[in-house]
């Protein structure tokens, strides 16, 4: 019988699925932890399903808990879970010099969300070698910051852990328990741990196209604006979304949290203001806070909501529903209101399988939260707010929490990791990974039927 070949579809989940067992295992050994004894299985592999889907909700205080071993093998999961299960093994195949097969071309391409094959592994090569020099110039910029306060040795450390936490929208910190609180007018903490979210979230191809345009544009002398335009339409639009969503969130969280003493009120002005951007750039998948999340107004919380769901962009290490994908649900809405045959951007046609692709994810990823969030209610003593707050971060791979995650139970904390492994995989890839993809078109056209709808 012929051995049935396992599709990308099916081993990227599954990659995922392998890689947290088996962080769980080795953060389960003595070794891992500050007290050398064993750790409890559950919080093993909740701390690894929140450090390989780069989420950030946490059971235990990372810096105390676990050993310097612990935390080692906790900021490698991040990388590899930023960077794509798939992909680190396709970088470590690269340095070794192992030939790759058109298989294995495929499942790059897949696991990176590309449209083609075309030059994947010049692709690899360039994402490998920008990766490194962004985590270096960040822990270059922390160091500034870390190597004062804690010494050489263990400040050069704090500074790798957090530059690899950052890029990758992980927002694991080994600083204390008070996540990014203490540094809240530190700029150059807050500011370097906002750029480098935002250039994981921005994705690469977004990266390579900037850079590319930008060089071009100041040999030319060209004006921001000329640059701009030369940008591909998904740049554009990538670009573009970001930016107002950093903007308006950070305008909405400083008006609602101007007068709480107990997230902004006491700070000076530039604080409110620095604070106010650092929560509306984390809360697209990072995690880091500078003040505590239930200390907010009930309006900022569900901006929160909308934040976290929208999350970063394609082809990067945030997560959420991504940006580009939210657009499009929205503009097919619009479409069919204004009763368009066709949706234009930066004046290029979105194909109709695109806004149809969009549209499902939204629907799905919104349908899961909901039934999430009904489990989480049901199994835990917790408020609809508290636990629509808390499934959203871990399905949007946030890992911000109202003061929830290490007082679940442990159905609640299962729930929340299939939250995480959900958020990260996509609820998507799971369902096909289940149902299987075949070609179900049917080979007759029936009558069409009479429905109502709206």
């Amino acid at each position: 019988m012929k051995k049935k070949q396992i599709s990308s579809v099916q081993l990227i989940p599954l990659s995922f699925l392998i890689a947290i067992i088996l962080g769980g295992l080795i953060l389960m050994l003595p070794v891992s932890s500050a007290s050398g004894k064993w750790t409890n299985p559950l919080v093993a592999m909740f701390t690894s399903a929140t450090s390989t889907c780069v989420t950030g909700l946490v059971v235990v205080d990372t810096f105390s808990y676990f050993s310097l071993f612990g935390q080692f093998i906790i900021m490698c999961l991040i990388q590899i879970g930023g960077l794509g299960i798939i992909t680190f093994i396709s970088m470590i195949m690269l340095i070794t010099q192992k030939k790759f097969s058109l298989g294995d071309r495929k499942m790059l391409q897949d696991s990176l969300n590309l449209n083609t094959d075309v030059g994947i592994l010049r692709i690899l090569i360039r994402i490998s070698k920008d990766v490194l020099k962004v985590e270096f110039c960040g822990a270059l910029l922390y160091s500034v910051a870390f190597i004062p306060e804690f010494g050489l040795i263990k400040g050069i450390w704090f500074s790798v852990f957090h530059s690899i936490s950052a890029f990758c929208n992980a927002g694991i910190d080994i600083l204390g328990n008070n996540s990014l609180i203490n540094y809240k007018s530190n700029p150059l903490v807050m500011f370097t741990t906002m750029i480098l979210i935002i250039m994981g979230g921005l994705g690469y191809v977004v990266w390579f196209d900037m850079s590319e345009k930008i060089k071009a544009g100041i040999k030319r002398r060209f004006t921001p604006v000329q640059i701009f335009k030369r940008f591909t339409e998904h740049t554009k639009l990538v670009v573009t979304v970001t930016a107002a969503l950093i903007v308006s969130g950070a305008i909405f969280f400083f008006i609602a949290e101007f007068n709480n003493p107990g997230t902004i009120g006491n700070f000076s002005l530039f604080d409110k203001i620095t604070n106010s951007l650092f929560e509306s750039v984390t809360l697209r998948t990072a995690g880091f806070c500078s003040f505590p999340q239930e200390n907010m107004t009930d309006f900022s919380c569900v901006m929160s909501y909308m934040l976290m769901f929208i999350g970063g962009s394609p082809i990067g290490t945030a997560g959420g529903v991504k940006t580009v994908t939210i657009f499009l649900a929205l503009l097919n809405v619009i479409s069919y209101i204004h009763d368009d045959d066709q949706s234009i951007i930066f004046n290029r046609r979105i194909t109709e399988e695109n806004m149809r692709k969009a549209t499902v994810i939204v629907s799905v990823a919104a349908f899961a939260i909901i039934i999430l969030t009904l489990a989480l209610i049901v199994t835990n003593p917790v408020s609809i707010q508290d636990g629509l707050y808390e499934v959203i971060s871990a399905s949007a791979t946030v890992g911000l929490s109202r003061g929830l995650t290490s007082n679940l139970n442990n159905i609640g904390k299962i729930i929340i990791i299939i939250a995480m492994y959900l958020g990260r995989i996509g609820p998507i890839s799971l369902a096909i990974f289940f149902a299987g993809r075949g070609h179900h078109k049917n080979k007759c056209r029936y009558t069409e039927g009479n429905f109502f709808v709206g």
